[in-house]
């Protein structure tokens, strides 16, 4: 089901990078291209797919909730990451969105689309050209051509996904050669919606999950982790907190984690 805000009849436009970085072994390419996209394992066990609600999610989704679910010092860093890795001339794909994308506001992309489970929370997003409505838990497939957009994001959101290798591998096949998938989360979630793989998980497991969930598809590259943790006054006032802040590691706010790759390639531009 797909719902238009705003129609819009562009091409794909891929900015030609000046120079990459390939995952791709240029003797073999044939070969290894021909694997891309598929699922090389399963990272979760079934029962770490479990959820203590069973409710269909369409319910749990039925009403719109116009909040946000992490903290202004979160969203920051957020809309910063966004601001370095997301060119202007992009086509967004904001995965599991709502009512906001955190996307910088004085930068005006090619297209963004959204995603989500409430038509509501995603008609107020005014940063949507148009939304589609889809439970990626009972189907991973969506409508959209192959090598659709340059970027995918998913804020908060996939802590959620029972079937994430698949999700992952239809991310691959919608992102453009050289596009970007940035799933960012923090400490907090839907508790009875969670899976119970993150609900027993730890900070450091979960962030190895996403991982492995980049690592189970073929084509993606290495994923890149990034966090920003909050400190303690102990730990802020010491020698090591000091440092830290120099750095910009304590962020004083709610955990900052995000876990990055590229299909097949991540490019670098001369600005």
């Amino acid at each position: 089901m797909q719902t238009k805000l705003q129609s819009i009849h562009a091409q794909p436009h891929l900015k030609t990078p000046n120079k990459i970085f390939s995952t791709l072994n240029q003797n073999n390419q044939t070969n290894q291209q021909s694997s891309a996209g598929k699922i090389k394992r399963l990272v979760l066990t079934q029962e770490g797919r479990t959820k203590l609600n069973l409710f269909q999610d369409k319910e749990f989704y039925a009403y719109p909730r116009l909040v946000t679910h992490v903290d202004d010092g979160f969203i920051s860093t957020l809309t910063k990451l966004h601001r370095e890795r997301l060119r202007p001339d992009s086509e967004i794909l904001d995965l599991m969105s709502s009512w906001v994308s955190h996307l910088p506001n004085d930068v005006k992309y090619k297209r963004v689309v959204g995603h989500g489970m409430n038509a509501q929370e995603l008609a107020k997003n005014p940063r949507l050209d148009y939304f589609v409505i889809k439970d990626l838990n009972k189907d991973q497939l969506f409508e959209f051509e192959s090598c659709s957009f340059d970027a995918v994001l998913c804020t908060v959101s996939v802590q959620y996904l029972q079937q994430p290798e698949k999700v992952f591998a239809e991310i691959f096949r919608l992102l453009k050669p050289g596009g970007v998938f940035i799933v960012s989360f923090s400490n907090r979630m839907f508790y009875e919606k969670a899976i119970s793989a993150w609900r027993e998980g730890t900070a450091y497991s979960r962030v190895q999950y996403v991982v492995q969930y980049f690592q189970s598809v073929e084509g993606f590259t290495e994923p890149e982790v990034i966090r920003k943790l909050p400190a303690s006054n102990d730990e802020e006032n010491s020698p090591a907190g000091w440092i830290m802040k120099l750095f910009g590691l304590f962020s004083g706010s709610d955990p900052f984690y995000a876990v990055i790759a590229y299909r097949n390639f991540k490019p670098t531009y001369d600005n």
